[in-house]
């Protein structure tokens, strides 16, 4: 964990370098993001500070910039909480990594995509993975593992080409590839219209009585994109 400037990441595993043209900044470092990023936001809207105060961003502070990323990783955990609760999310994932771990002591080692992509589908289901979970981690697997996807492909990318790369591959959609690129990559002007917490934040920031929506029920109950889109367009690029 060091103040060093942020840099073009190499390597099968990186550190998140999110490419956008606020990150040109000359003398922005792994310890000062976070702080610009508040301040814009509280410039924007001062009402916003007592809420980032009380609420401390580790995602994108120096310590969550210095974890190196695993794109294949986190795109298959994804893919493996898809639908399911978070308890079981993670059952499966401990038998997923259990598969390729069988007689290995201590720490186990998340497979390569080379062993996943060697590995049959009823084998795959042994974690508790449905049929077409195990499909999707499969054919993950296998871009990964000739190269049409690469961790310093994604991480050098644009939030675009990111989006465009990935909701190519089956299994993954427009939400995932959004919950990745924030969490993952560490991209800091993510937008997630279709997630429901978003949503339902977006509308109370704007003062909407959210438990009266809620009941209203329907798509987009709490809020429009296109509200979401108008709305946030002023927060860019640290929406």
């Amino acid at each position: 964990m060091t103040n060093a400037t942020l840099q073009t990441p190499r390597g099968s595993k990186v550190f998140p370098q999110p490419p956008s043209a606020h990150l040109m900044e000359p003398g922005l470092t792994t310890a000062n993001l976070l702080e610009k990023g508040c301040a814009h936001l509280i410039k924007v809207d001062p009402k916003l500070k007592p809420v980032i105060e009380q609420n401390y961003c580790k995602i994108f502070s120096q310590e969550g910039l210095a974890e190196k990323i695993d794109p294949f990783r986190s795109l298959v955990s994804g893919i493996c909480g898809q639908q399911v609760s978070g308890a079981a999310a993670k059952s499966i994932k401990n038998k997923f990594i259990g598969l390729f771990n069988e007689g290995v002591k201590g720490p186990h080692a998340f497979p390569t995509p080379q062993e996943v992509a060697a590995s049959n589908i009823p084998r795959l289901r042994q974690a508790g993975l449905s049929e077409r979970k195990a499909e999707y981690v499969k054919g993950l697997a296998e871009k990964f593992a000739n190269g049409e996807l690469t961790a310093k492909m994604l991480a050098e990318a644009s939030d675009n080409e990111v989006m465009e790369r990935l909701t190519a591959v089956r299994g993954l959609g427009k939400w995932s590839v959004e919950m990745f690129a924030c969490f993952a990559l560490k991209r800091m002007d993510i937008i997630s219209v279709g997630d429901l917490g978003v949503q339902r934040g977006m509308a109370a920031y704007l003062g909407r009585d959210i438990a009266k929506l809620k009941a209203k029920g329907g798509k987009d109950k709490y809020i429009s994109p296109k509200d979401m889109l108008e709305v946030s367009a002023k927060f860019s690029p640290y929406r």
